[in-house]
C-alpha cells in the first residue's frame, strides 16, 4: 500500500471511530459503485449521514476540508442517492458531513467535523 493510501485509510478509521463515539451506527465504509465511492455511511438517530473524509499529514496548505469542493459535494449527494436506492434503509432525513483529519508526526490525530455541509 502506498504511503498516501495508508494515510487515507487511517483517516477513514479515525472518522469511523469518531462516528461511533458520537453514538452513530456505521452502515457502510468505502461503498463503491460505478460512479464513485462513499467513505462512510452512518445513521445519526433517524438521519442518514454520508461522510466525506479528507486526511492530510499537516495543515501546511490549509485544512483538509478545503479539498472538498462543490463538485465533490455534488458527487457525494449523487452517490448517497444511489446508496439509498441500493439499500433497504428509510431515514427521516439525509445530510452530508465532512470529517477532516490531520495526522501529525507525533501525537493523536486532529479531527474537525463539519456537519450538514451544503
Amino acid at each position: 500500500m502506498r504511503a498516501k493510501d495508508a494515510v487515507g485509510r487511517y483517516g477513514e478509521d479515525v472518522a469511523a471511530r469518531h462516528a461511533v463515539a458520537l453514538g452513530w451506527t456505521v452502515l457502510d465504509r468505502n461503498w463503491r459503485c460505478r460512479d464513485g465511492e462513499l467513505d462512510l455511511v452512518a445513521l445519526d438517530g433517524t438521519e442518514l449521514v454520508a461522510v466525506e473524509v479528507k486526511t492530510r499529514r499537516s495543515d501546511r496548505f490549509g485544512p483538509p476540508s478545503l479539498a472538498v469542493t462543490p463538485d465533490k459535494l455534488a458527487r457525494v449527494r449523487r452517490l448517497t442517492a444511489r446508496w439509498l436506492a441500493a439499500h433497504d434503509v428509510h431515514p427521516a432525513s439525509v445530510r452530508v458531513d465532512v470529517v477532516a483529519v490531520v495526522v501529525p508526526a507525533r501525537g493523536a490525530p486532529l479531527v474537525d467535523h463539519l456537519t450538514g455541509v451544503v
